[in-house]
């Protein structure tokens, strides 16, 4: 097997993270493996989709990937939560959702520019480190310049097929990003594929409300975007079916937190 490396390797502190990440990726997936020059794993052709929508697009664009972590995200946590939590509070509580305390593998789907993903790897010790997915170069780019951490390593791969055995991972998550996929209960079926026994998923997504007039509102606004408006139900009864255990769900003004595990 050759790795190509097209840029300079992690730094010396960074590696033993990156060395263990490579060692849970696939051999055939290993194969066309390169290390980006921006210091990503890159799995992935850099050709985006020739089809995107007006969100998808976003999430692929240097200037929001460089506003992200003060502007973007604020304000979409704020359109998802109305009157809910801070971005602070948010981490605290998925980090808590995941039980974050020590040596876990940790993997953050959709990851962005990292901002979850470092906090995660901050909170982690002994061997314990966290794989950032992103399919779009742009936040990958940003993560490792904002981001970086000694647990934290970056991957462009893609979500629906997550380059990973099955039960890898200690706690997967996905958070405000599972509405801008084409195929959102394909991302959650590798989620759960790849969660260890015993181990937690954690998902923040949209909520159309209870109310017809205000979800039909919702909708076409997502639409128009292409984004898509979860209902109450989907998100828990698809973890359910799949065999997860202790699912819970917490509404708060357009948004859904929801969290499970699967059993020992």
């Amino acid at each position: 097997m050759t790795v190509r490396q097209s840029g300079p390797a992690p730094e010396s502190d960074g590696m033993w993270s990156t060395a263990l990440a490579r060692g849970l990726i696939r051999e055939d997936a290993l194969r066309s493996t390169r290390y980006s020059d921006t210091g990503y794993i890159d799995l992935l052709e850099s050709h985006p989709p020739t089809r995107r929508t007006i969100a998808q697009r976003a999430m692929t664009n240097r200037t929001v990937a460089a506003v992200y972590e003060r502007l973007w995200r604020p304000v979409v946590v704020a359109a998802l939560s109305l009157h809910g939590l801070s971005i602070a509070e948010e981490r605290e509580r998925a980090a808590a959702a995941m039980e974050l305390d020590g040596g876990q593998r940790v993997l953050d789907v959709a990851c962005g520019p990292g901002n979850f993903t470092s906090f995660f790897a901050d909170r982690l010790v002994g061997d314990g480190f966290v794989i950032g997915v992103d399919n779009s170069p742009a936040m990958l780019e940003r993560a490792v310049r904002d981001n970086s951490r000694t647990r934290a390593v970056y991957l462009h791969a893609d979500a629906v097929s997550l380059p990973f055995d099955d039960r890898t991972f200690d706690a997967v998550c996905c958070f405000a990003a599972l509405y801008l996929v084409a195929e959102p209960c394909a991302v959650l079926r590798e989620m759960v594929r790849v969660l260890a026994p015993g181990g937690r998923i954690a998902v923040t997504t949209s909520y159309g409300r209870e109310s017809l007039f205000l979800r039909k509102g919702l909708e076409l606004g997502a639409a128009l975007c292409g984004a898509r408006v979860f209902d109450r139900t989907t998100v828990p009864a698809f973890l359910a079916a799949a065999g997860l255990i202790d699912v819970e769900q917490q509404l708060r003004g357009i948004s859904q937190f929801v969290t499970a595990r699967r059993s020992r």
